[in-house]
């Protein structure tokens, strides 16, 4: 690796500055009162018999207060004398695997004890109908064979494609309750057709299947709920149109549209579907999405503890670390893109020994004009975007913002021994 150190060396690193971007933060104040008043709701609690056995889907996503949503929506259930059960709804997600499934919902905190009912994993899936373009429409069988299911999701834009409903109650039921055979067979036209494929497998599983209501959920720039809830099965379609332009709109985002170098301090299935949310970094596995800022060169450093080694998402980078492909688990990995059709965010990309090096590639490479005042952004997640940082050649655009408070000086970046990021 001589000859790559002979490369990086004189690559000048920027000093960096921690700024605040702020963001209406509209948030529910009570979330498990308000729940219990949504599911109170005419149309919808009340569907709820005594005695039905109600399958609870749930999803691989870091849904926000995740535990505590569903563990309402279980004391809701129990409460009309019906018995509750959690089903893993996420597609081909946990290595398409039944435990690997029930071990992502674990990780995000919805647990048999925290929940107060039983988890039943499976990917046996049941055919229910087709589309008039031949795709099959199946089901989570246990789900199927319930008395009824009640689908809990957020509402946000979809990483790969734009419809009327993209990421949210909707693809639950299309994707999510299909498992991997019938996320397979969403997929199967690719994304161009993606937004009809999900609508029109949700309104088969609608009419075909004991679908109850659905919970949605959406979210502020901060990762919070700003909004819940509770809408009947028939008006389940119509509710998910209209949340997505809310979620649209409490997108969080970088607020500076040319950017030499982002850095991305961690990648993973909880943060987005694709690791680094395209919708934040502008870089789409497929060009039936658009938006996000003009940047140079992507870094992905590290894999988050909860995506369980699935680094879907690392092929929108430019560079990754040695540290984030030890990482990887490739048959996690893979079966999401089997599963999509997209191989691209799978794909490896240039893999350096360091963070150091990675982010000291991604300068030289990024084709600015001096790179001794390259354009470099510094981000935890793609989730988490109100604290962030910047090099000191951004200065100016940040104080000419009035929705950015600069937090301190600029200060070198600082790396240990292996050349790692100190956070």
């Amino acid at each position: 690796m001589d000859i790559i150190q002979e490369l990086l060396k004189g690559v000048p690193l920027p000093r960096m500055v921690k700024i605040r971007q702020i963001f209406p933060d509209p948030e529910v104040d009570n979330l498990s009162e308000t729940l219990r008043a949504e599911i109170a709701k005419p149309n919808v609690g009340e569907r709820i018999k005594p005695g039905m056995h109600i399958a609870i889907a749930v999803g691989s996503r870091g849904v926000a207060k995740i535990p505590t949503i569903t563990k309402v929506v279980v004391e809701e259930v129990k409460s009309r004398g019906a018995i509750p059960f959690i089903v893993p709804a996420m597609g081909s997600h946990g290595g398409a695997t039944a435990e690997g499934q029930r071990h992502i919902l674990e990780g995000l905190g919805v647990t048999e004890d925290v929940v107060g009912c039983p988890i039943i994993s499976s990917m046996e899936v049941v055919e229910i109908g087709r589309l008039d373009n031949g795709l099959a429409v199946l089901i989570d069988k246990t789900a199927h064979e319930a008395d009824g299911i009640i689908v809990i999701n957020r509402v946000k834009p979809h990483t790969a494609y734009r419809g009327p409903c993209e990421s949210g109650l909707a693809k639950m039921l299309s994707i999510g309750l299909g498992k991997q055979k019938g996320a397979d067979s969403c997929h199967a036209y690719g994304f161009k057709h993606m937004a009809a494929n999900v609508i029109a497998m949700a309104e088969v599983k609608i009419a075909r299947s004991n679908i109850l209501f659905g919970i949605a959920t959406v979210e502020n720039a901060y990762d919070k709920v700003a909004k819940i809830v509770a809408v009947p099965a028939a008006e389940l379609i119509e509710t998910d149109k209209k949340l997505l332009v809310e979620a649209k709109a409490n997108m969080p985002r970088i607020m500076f549209d040319n950017i030499d170098v982002l850095i991305v301090e961690q990648i993973g299935k909880d943060i987005s579907g694709d690791g680094m949310d395209p919708n934040i970094t502008g870089r789409y596995p497929t060009p039936y999405a658009y938006g996000g800022p003009e940047i140079g060169k992507v870094v992905a450093l590290d894999l988050t503890e909860a995506t369980h080694g699935n680094a879907n998402g690392m092929g929108e980078g430019d560079y990754t670390t040695r540290r984030l492909f030890n990482k990887i688990d490739w048959p996690s990995t893979y079966a999401n893109a089997l599963t999509s059709t997209v191989p691209l965010p799978v794909k490896v990309p240039v893999v350096m020994e360091s963070d150091r090096d990675a982010i000291l590639a991604a300068i030289k490479t990024c084709c600015a004009r001096d790179i001794s005042k390259a354009r470099v952004v510094r981000i935890k997640d793609t989730l988490h975007l109100g604290d962030i940082y910047v090099s000191e050649s951004m200065l100016e655009d940040a104080r000419n913002n009035p929705n950015i408070e600069i937090c301190g000086d600029p200060q070198d970046l600082l790396f240990d021994s292996d050349g790692n990021l100190i956070k």
